[in-house]
């Protein structure tokens, strides 16, 4: 495969599935912030045409790349597809930004991550949650479950942060060559699994607030199914951690 993501300092992973009616603007407002970065497209085979509107978009923008999968395989493979491209490239890029393709992720916000990562960073999150983080647009109920279990994953994975389901971020590319061999995850719990393998690591993870804004368009792809996943994670990781703490009394 030719180098795609050569002689560009950021890649921003934008996985889709039926978000034809996002995915152009919100290619053109990212092109517009001036950033040297290499955008790239993970659609799960969309029906609505989202990937034949990134096709059209790349007679115009030569640092678009559009991988195409057969079918809906999940977040998190798509995450990780997308680390495993940028990584084979023969220059990849220093920096690699991961956001929702719906726009609830404001690509206004890349800058002040991209800041804060080049001062040495491993991760850098796009929090909702600690000062000067907000949320529009979501009900009451949807907030309260997205609080609590960020609550939860704070007891499980201990860093000092307050987002750790946001998945508008910023990776090193050394951090993600040192940990892309112990990531499995198929969807959402890819943003836990990172940010655990960033405490095995002793990675420097910090965040900076930014404003989450319910989708206005198109439906959302959370499924049930990825829902009971993301819980199974949560159960796995919290009985590992009892595990490892009981071998260490005993060892101790």
């Amino acid at each position: 495969m030719a180098d795609r993501c050569g002689d560009f300092d950021v890649a921003i992973l934008l996985p889709t599935y039926c978000e034809a009616e996002n995915i152009e603007n919100l290619i053109h407002t990212i092109e517009n912030l001036g950033i040297k970065s290499r955008i790239i497209v993970i659609d799960d085979s969309s029906p609505d045409g989202t990937g034949e509107i990134v096709k059209k978009l790349q007679r115009k923008y030569g640092n678009l790349t559009l991988l195409r999968r057969p079918f809906k395989a999940g977040l998190g493979t798509a995450i990780t597809q997308g680390f495993h491209f940028i990584l084979s490239q023969k220059s990849p890029p220093k920096y690699i930004i991961t956001m929702d393709a719906d726009y609830s992720h404001d690509p206004k916000e890349i800058p002040k991550m991209l800041q804060k990562a080049r001062k040495g960073c491993d991760i850098v999150v796009g929090s909702r949650y600690c000062n000067g983080g907000a949320v529009k647009g979501w009900p009451l109920t949807r907030l309260a479950i997205s609080k609590i279990a960020n609550k939860i994953t704070a007891k499980l994975v201990a860093l000092p942060i307050t987002d750790f389901t946001s998945g508008f971020r910023c990776y090193s590319r050394n951090y993600i060559q040192k940990i892309l061999p112990n990531l499995h995850s198929q969807t959402y719990e890819i943003q836990i699994e990172t940010l655990r393998q960033a405490n095995i690591n002793k990675a420097v993870v910090v965040e900076v607030p930014i404003t989450f804004t319910n989708r206005k368009k198109g439906k959302s792809k959370l499924t049930k199914n990825e829902i009971l996943s993301f819980l199974l994670y949560i159960m796995k990781t919290a009985f590992r951690n009892l595990k490892t703490a009981s071998f260490g009394n005993r060892h101790s």
